[in-house]
C-alpha cells in the first residue's frame, strides 16, 4: 500500500512548498522545523493502521473506556537527515522503542557509481514487532533496503511501514518489489526524475546539509 498524502489538500503542502524553496532553505531551523511537523502527520496517519485494546480509565468523576494501542511500535532512522522526521513521530508514538542506522554513500574512485554503506547500529529486538523505518529522501531506494535488511539481524518485524518526504517513482517502486508483501509506504510527495547521480528531480536537495549544514 502507498499513501502519497500531498495528493490530499492539507497542510502537509504547505510544509512541502517550504522545503522545497530556495529562499526559506536558508533556515536550518525551519527546514528541520517543517521536517518534525511532518514526522508528527506522517504519525497520527500511521497510528490509524495500529491495533488498539479498550482500557478503562479513572477520571475525576467516573470510569472512562478508551482505546489505547495495543502496542507500541519501533522507530528506525537513518542518520543524520531522518534525526528531525524522527523526532515528529516520537512526538507522537511518545512511548515507543528506537532505533538508529548510519548509511552513506561510497562513491567510487574514478567513476560516477557509488555503494552503500551500512556501518552503524543501534536497536531493540524486532521480532514479531510493528517496524518504522524514516528517511526523508527515497531515491533509488537501495538504502532504505539494505538498512531494513541489516536490522533484520534484530528479528524479523510482523509489520513494516516506511517514511519518506519525497521519493522518486522509481525508489517506490524498487522497495514495493524488494520489501515484504504488505508493506505500508507513507510519501509526503512522489517526483518522476533523478538526475545520473541519484538525486530527485525537483526533490529538494541534500536534506541532511540542509537541517545541518554541509559535510566534508
Amino acid at each position: 500500500m502507498i499513501v502519497e498524502l500531498g495528493k490530499e489538500r492539507t497542510v502537509v503542502n504547505q510544509y512541502l512548498a517550504e522545503m522545497r524553496d530556495v529562499e526559506v532553505q536558508r533556515d536550518p531551523m525551519r527546514f528541520r522545523q517543517n521536517l518534525e511537523r511532518l514526522g508528527m502527520v506522517f504519525g497520527y496517519e500511521l497510528s490509524r493502521t495500529l491495533d488498539y485494546e479498550e482500557r478503562e480509565v479513572t477520571t475525576p468523576l467516573g470510569q472512562a473506556r478508551v482505546p489505547v494501542l495495543r502496542e507500541q511500535p519501533v522507530l528506525a532512522t537513518i542518520l543524520r537527515a531522518g534525526l528531525p522526521l524522527h523526532q515528529g513521530m516520537l512526538s507522537v508514538f511518545d512511548r515507543a522503542d528506537n532505533a538508529f542506522i548510519s548509511a552513506y554513500r561510497k562513491h567510487r574512485k574514478g567513476e560516477e557509481g557509488f555503494d552503500i554503506e551500512v556501518e552503524y547500529l543501534s536497536s531493540p529486538t524486532l521480532e514479531d514487532r510493528v517496524l518504522v523505518l524514516c528517511d526523508p529522501m527515497l531515491a533509488t531506494g537501495q538504502s532504505m533496503l539494505l538498512v531494513y535488511k541489516a536490522l533484520l539481524r534484530l528479528g524479523r518485524p510482523k509489520a513494516l511501514h516506511v517514511v519518506s518526504v519525497i521519493a522518486s517513482s522509481e525508489g517506490v517502486e524498487y522497495i514495493r518489489k524488494h520489501l515484504p508483501s504488505g508493506t505500508r509506504i507513507w510519501i509526503g510527495a512522489i517526483d518522476e526524475e533523478m538526475t545520473a547521480q541519484a538525486y530527485i528531480v525537483p526533490g529538494l536537495g541534500d536534506a541532511g546539509d540542509l537541517a545541518y549544514g554541509r559535510k566534508m
